[in-house]
């Protein structure tokens, strides 16, 4: 059994290039807000993250949502949303029991009150520093707790995470989701608290679903850090660098594998 990995966006934010890129030039740019929707052979459609949603931009005409969209500018039109898109795809929004969610950020959990029926997979570590948080203290994390189903906790599945062994180096630990082999979450901290990447079991082989461990699938696979500005607004810049350091590893021992950023083209999509 194996799964189908399909890549798409919900919105675009918009950076300065230099920012994302050390040497990039100063000019503005759209970067997508990508989530993955997953067939599962025995689970049906399943998502990696969200994207943005209408949540996002009602959350942003008030305060102190209205810092986020200052900060990250957000390009979201009607028919942006996962929940539309799944539509025009054929799986409304009651099939999709399944949601993995790599990490808390506005930009990829905007879309989580679309899917009422949907069980939550996350790294406790995702959510405990967040819990908490409110009004600003909660935006300087790019954290809208107003994003989050009113039963959010109530709905989550912590991931269980046990040693990964030397098949999945430098990986430390490995969350086995379904318990079949096919979609596996592997620690990448440090961006944000608890983010966690997929590792997805195609046809083609495996396909690595990394969310915000880089900028761009270039530098997801070659050192290329980001301007120091940039590095501010990490959880954990030191975190944040080894898991880099970790991701780009796996793909230097695994160079048949694919791999899928969140704010750039995957890899090997046409």
């Amino acid at each position: 059994m194996t799964v189908r990995v399909v890549p798409l966006r919900a919105g675009s934010c918009l950076n300065l290039a230099a920012i994302t890129e050390r040497g990039a030039p100063w000019r503005v740019q759209a970067y997508p807000a990508g989530f993955t929707l997953i067939l599962h052979p025995t689970r049906g459609p399943v998502l990696f993250d969200t994207g943005y949603g209408a949540d996002v931009v009602t959350a942003m005409r008030r305060w102190p949502g209205l810092i986020y969209g200052l900060i990250t500018p957000v390009q979201f039109g009607p028919h942006d949303s996962a929940r539309e898109q799944l539509r025009v795809l054929g799986f409304p929004p009651e099939e999709v029991r399944h949601v993995i969610v790599s990490h808390l950020h506005a930009d990829h959990v905007g879309g989580l009150r679309d899917f009422p029926h949907a069980t939550f997979h996350l790294d406790r570590r995702a959510w405990e520093p967040l819990r908490a948080l409110r009004g600003v203290r909660a935006v300087r994390r790019a954290y809208l707790p107003e994003l989050l189903p009113d039963d959010f906790e109530d709905r989550c599945a912590w991931l269980d995470f046990t040693e990964a062994g030397d098949a999945l180096h430098p990986f430390p630990e490995v969350a086995d989701v379904f318990g079949d082999s096919l979609l596996r979450a592997v620690p990448l901290p440090g961006h944000a608290p608890g983010m966690v990447g997929l590792l997805a079991q195609e046809d083609a082989g495996l396909t690595v679903l990394a969310a915000d461990a880089a900028w761009s699938v270039r530098a997801g696979r070659e050192e290329r850090p980001v301007h120091p500005l940039a590095r501010v607004a990490f959880h954990d810049p030191a975190q944040e660098a080894t898991s880099g350091a970790a991701l780009r590893a796996f793909l230097h021992a695994n160079p048949a594998a694919r791999l899928h950023v969140s704010h750039d083209a995957p890899e090997g999509w046409t």
